[in-house]
């Protein structure tokens, strides 16, 4: 576990920020595969990271529970309120997930909870006017079933029948995997919040990007995550004879794809705030001696307005279409997901922006090209995000890193945030 150290500023809560790192240090030693960090939805590591974790929230004074999904939830009351429907009954929810992808870093989703919990330390046996619920959700990166999100979509009562027989690759299903958890995967609907209950979401992530390193920030707040659009592209020429067939007779799918690859930067490069990548590309038959007959690539586009998505797709697979006539090549394309963008909560943005400016830091607002549970929670309820510097944009890897006075100045935030919140009640 890489944290770098850099001196700064007093602040409040001092220490706040080494007990989240010790936090994200022992989960990080819960781990499938030793010598790596590889922890996936209800894996055996899950029941020692529940144990640490539970012991952690009953010593804070928090009730504690895991629910049918295997989410742990740790509830750290508001003051006393003779009316179950005044703000002291009700809570914010706080927190992010504690799988990972195979060979992770220590930071990723398990940070958001441990600044969750050192949030709840910092207000040392003081209660606020609401209750802070902190969530260690089960599953988000969508790693054993290639279904992301199981933690907060069961949250929002988004898991049915279909995705509870989801099937991993030992042909386990997601019921199977809950049942050998020691959950009962018949009582899941269970684990849906009753949303009046709530104020918010909280999510604190590391940014797992270079832009707040570039800009030397520690902290940026989101105001949206980027919907994506993701296809199967295909170009189709004619294989043949690499040396007896003349350059100006050829129907190269391969020399069509790269051309439209080009565009696909060209694109991209030219609209602001819009990423599109080609990551995967198979050329056959794959012989060295033989022009490429067909190539088959993926498409991944993203931007924060679903138009500008929109219209930038149907720009490229234009662009396909024109190319593939030129070359004589045939163009096919065909979705494979969407995902539409989602707005941060207006107000609770704000206060976390009022929160960054309190404790003396710039304010810098920025769009999330990743997906998050805070995607999923503002279906339902307000969701604000926070992101910390990820130190040479490193993440999903090993060297994943934080810096402890960026993660002490996430804390600071939390504990300016949830007490304008309780101002605003």
């Amino acid at each position: 576990m890489r944290v770098l150290v850099e001196h700064g500023r007093p602040v409040r809560g001092e220490g706040a920020a080494e007990y989240a790192l010790e936090l994200c240090s022992r989960i990080a030693a819960c781990t499938e595969t030793p010598g790596q960090i590889t922890r996936r939805f209800l894996s055996e590591p899950m029941h020692a990271v529940h144990a640490l974790l539970r012991e952690e929230m009953e010593g804070l004074g928090m009730e504690v529970r895991v629910d049918a999904i295997g989410n742990l939830r740790g509830v750290y009351g508001g003051r006393e309120a003779e009316d179950s429907d005044a703000a002291g009954a009700r809570r914010l929810l706080v927190g992010s997930h504690v799988d990972t992808v195979p060979d992770a870093g220590a930071f990723d989703g398990v940070l958001g909870v441990a600044v969750g919990l050192a949030l709840v330390r910092s207000l040392g046996g003081r209660r606020l006017a609401y209750g802070v619920e902190v969530i260690a959700f089960s599953e988000e990166e969508g790693v054993r079933f290639k279904l992301p999100f199981l933690g907060s979509r069961a949250l929002i009562g988004e898991l049915g029948a279909e995705e509870m027989a989801r099937v991993d690759a030992a042909g386990c299903t997601v019921a199977e995997a809950v049942r050998g958890f020691g959950l009962d995967p018949e009582e899941v609907a269970s684990a849906a919040l009753d949303v009046a209950g709530y104020l918010g979401f909280l999510e604190v992530h590391i940014e797992q990007g270079p832009v707040l390193e570039a800009m030397g920030l520690p902290v940026g707040v989101v105001e949206a995550i980027a919907g994506q659009t993701r296809m199967q592209v295909s170009f189709a020429g004619k294989a043949n004879h690499a040396g007896t067939t003349p350059m100006r007779m050829r129907r190269d799918a391969l020399a069509a794809a790269a051309e439209w690859v080009l565009e696909v930067e060209r694109t991209a490069g030219e609209t602001a705030g819009l990423v599109a990548t080609v990551g995967s590309i198979e050329a056959m038959p794959g012989a060295a001696n033989v022009i490429p007959g067909r190539v088959v690539l993926s498409l991944d586009v993203r931007h924060a307005q679903d138009g500008v998505r929109g219209l930038a797709v149907e720009s490229l697979l234009e662009d396909g279409r024109r190319i593939g006539g030129r070359r004589g090549v045939g163009f096919e394309a065909k979705e494979t997901s969407r995902q539409h963008a989602v707005a941060m909560d207006a107000g609770m943005r704000e206060g976390l922006m009022r929160a960054v400016g309190a404790v003396g830091l710039t304010v810098h607002r920025m769009v999330s090209g990743a997906g998050h549970d805070a995607m999923v929670m503002a279906r339902v309820m307000p969701a604000a995000m926070l992101f910390v510097r990820s130190p040479g944009g490193v993440s999903h890897h090993p060297e994943e890193a934080v810096l402890v006075a960026d993660v002490q100045a996430a804390i600071e935030v939390c504990l300016e945030f949830v007490e304008g919140l309780e101002e605003g009640l």
